[in-house]
């Protein structure tokens, strides 16, 4: 295993701690599939899921010799990550117009949100490293996700959180967990210039998305969802964006999956962002080389607000390579499609919902076909933002046309029979 920058494309031997090329590009994972046996190893795959008490539990670890097969199990953190369900409703499929709808709840995960995915991975390649001391800028998930690791490890975490536009239920679990936690005036950018700048000298291993490897651990998203469709995935895979590492990770492990034989075909990517944060939408549809940096970000969907995506060069050859495209959806149409996947029973955080809303949008734009069918990767639990739900249901701050208020009900009078 090699690292390359997506840049210049030098390539360097893995076993390092830089995110950045000396060009400042970004480096990603060059694996070796030289030697891979595609039916044996669906084979292996398949055994693994009636594994118990190895690593080989996870969700993520079971495709170890597609995500890191010279990581010494030893150095494994594991919490059993990944197993995530894949579920369908007509409700969902209802809204947003199409044929059927998969949702890949990553909220099922055991921190909550699809980032134990690739967190295991970079804390358990840091430990392989010797590191005692992880970090990250979040605006939430990536910061519990951490926390709960580095826990489970007996080692220290460190997390930078913007002072504002960031869901306390997240910063709670993240202070729960153990993790030191510090709010600066800014936004998630400025946490990941800090980092950058001072992780080396200060001995921090850092695990947001510009580590490679939560990338190369955050590709099982979609070898899981293929493995439980049988290889055979839908025609879209839909993904919000923010940060965009799910966006890059998914790019890349479905180009994985088609060239060495385990799906015939390539679905395609859309990438689904906030209007109020989507510098990426506005550079894939402006054709431009370089993207613009929001400085004052903001949506609703905390998640997603995120205005210079260190990932998007990464997520712009996903969707090259997939033929994909990128919309923006509004923060009305992000809650309404929440309250429906909430009604259908799954559940997800507001960033999660913007796959659903952007389904929505892309067939009114006839980009997809009511015939086609779609997997869409909800990513946050649904009492990450308990604030936006309360807001939603039980007040007037914003527009909710499936609103669900509590009604009051006296219970010494005989009207009950008119309530069922």
């Amino acid at each position: 295993m090699k690292i390359r920058c997506i840049d210049c494309e030098k390539q360097f031997f893995f076993d390092r701690s830089q995110y950045r090329c000396s060009c400042g590009g970004l480096f990603d994972i060059m694996q070796d599939f030289k030697n891979v046996d595609v039916d044996a190893l669906k084979n292996l795959f398949h055994q693994r899921l009636s594994e118990r008490m190895t690593c080989y539990t996870s969700g993520v670890w079971r495709y170890k010799e597609l995500i890191y097969p010279e990581l010494p199990d030893h150095f494994i953190v594991s919490k059993n990550e990944g197993n995530t369900g894949l579920y369908t409703s007509e409700l969902v499929n209802q809204y947003t117009g199409l044929r059927k709808v998969w949702l890949k709840a990553q909220s099922e995960n055991p921190s909550g949100s699809f980032k134990d995915n690739g967190m295991t991975v970079a804390v358990s390649h840091g430990r392989s490293l010797g590191y005692k001391k992880y970090a990250c800028s979040s605006t939430g998930n990536t910061s519990s996700s951490l926390a709960m690791y580095a826990a489970m490890s007996n080692v220290e975490s460190y997390v930078f959180v913007p002072n504002q536009h960031i869901s306390m239920n997240k910063v709670l679990q993240t202070l729960a967990y153990g993790a030191k936690v510090y709010s600066f005036e800014g936004t998630y950018d400025d946490g990941i210039q800090f980092l950058e700048k001072n992780s080396e000298h200060l001995g921090l291993y850092v695990c947001n998305s510009i580590n490679p490897f939560r990338i190369e651990g955050q590709k099982s998203i979609v070898y899981e969802a293929a493995q439980y469709l049988n290889w055979e995935l839908p025609e879209w895979i839909i993904v919000p964006g923010g940060a965009l590492s799910n966006a890059s990770a998914l790019g890349k492990g479905l180009y994985d999956l088609f060239t060495l034989g385990f799906i015939n075909k390539l679905p395609r990517i859309a990438i689904i962002q906030a209007e109020g944060a989507s510098p990426f939408h506005k550079m894939f549809i402006g054709h431009e080389n370089e993207i613009e940096p929001e400085s004052s970000p903001y949506t609703l969907a905390s998640a997603l607000n995120i205005g210079n995506p260190p990932s998007w060069k990464k997520a712009l050859q996903s969707l090259i390579d997939t033929n994909g495209v990128s919309i923006s959806v509004t923060d009305e149409e992000i809650l309404d499609a929440k309250a429906i996947v909430d009604k259908s029973g799954v559940g997800c955080e507001p960033a999660s919902a913007a796959t659903i809303a952007g389904i929505h949008k892309l067939i009114s734009e006839r980009v997809l076909h009511k015939d086609e069918t779609a997997l869409c990767i909800l990513t946050g639990n649904i009492l990450k933002d308990t604030e936006i739900l309360n807001d939603y249901h039980l007040t007037d701050q914003v527009h909710a046309a499936f609103q669900n208020k509590v009604q009051p009900y006296d219970l010494t009078t005989e009207s009950y029979k008119s309530l069922f």
